[in-house]
C-alpha cells in the first residue's frame, strides 16, 4: 500500500529498515502526530502511539507517560531547538530516528506560510551521531539515501546522487558507575 503514498521512495526505505531492527511484538512511541507513516506502521502490524503535538522543546511529559519498547522520530529532530534535551529524556532502550541531512547545494528549509515547518537544524551524519553519543546512545545500523523529485534543473540533477535523508538505529548504551555512559 504504501508504494502509492508520496513519498514512495523515503516511506519504502524507512520502512526496511524498520523491519530489519524492530518486531511488530514491540510497542512505539512515535514523535510527531499521527501522520502518512505513523499510518503505514500500524497497517504493518506495529503498535504504535503517537505525540499530540505539544512543543517538545518545552514540554518532554510525554517520556514519563509509561514507557515504550522503542520511540522513533522520522524527520522531526530538525525542527527542535534542543533534541539533546529531548534524547537525554527518553526512556526507552531503543531508537530509531532519520533525519534530512544538509545539503551544500540548498539552504535550510523554512516555510513562509507555516511558523512550525522550518528547520532549526539541518545536520550532517557526524552532528547526529555525536549528539546522540553524547546523549547515551550507542549506534548499531544507520543508512544514508537519495529521495529524488520529479522536477528538470541542476538541484534536482544532484538529488538523484547525493543522499538526502540519514536513518539510524540506536540502542541506549549502559552506564558507567559514575552515572555516564561508556
Amino acid at each position: 500500500m504504501y508504494e502509492k503514498t508520496f513519498p514512495n521512495k523515503r516511506f519504502k526505505h524507512t520502512l526496511e529498515f524498520l523491519r530489519k531492527h524492530i518486531s511488530t511484538s514491540e510497542t512505539i512511541l512515535d514523535l510527531g502526530v499521527e501522520n502518512p507513516f505513523s499510518k503505514i506502521m500500524k497497517e504493518e502490524g506495529y503498535t504504535v502511539k503517537n505525540t499530540t503535538g505539544e512543543d517538545l522543546d518545552v514540554n518532554q511529559s510525554v517520556f514519563s507517560q509509561g514507557k515504550q519498547d522503542v520511540v522513533t522520530a522520522f524527520e522531526i529532530f530538525e525542527h527542535l531547538l534542543n533534541p539533546y534535551t529531548i534524547l537525554k529524556e527518553i526512556k526507552s532502550d531503543k531508537l530509531l530516528i532519520s533525519i534530512p541531512l544538509r545539503l551544500w547545494f540548498s539552504s535550510a528549509y523554512r516555510s513562509k506560510t507555516d511558523m512550525w515547518d522550518r528547520h532549526y537544524h539541518e545536520f550532517e551524519d557526524w552532528q547526529l551521531d555525536w549528539l546522540l553519543e553524547k546523549t547515551g546512545w550507542k549506534i548499531i545500523a544507520k543508512e544514508k539515501f537519495t529521495h529524488p523529485v520529479k522536477k528538470i534543473g541542476f538541484r534536482p540533477l544532484l538529488r538523484f546522487f547525493t543522499p538526502r535523508y540519514y536513518i539510524v538505529y540506536a540502542e541506549r548504551s549502559p552506564l558507567t558507575p559514575e552515572g555516564g555512559t561508556k
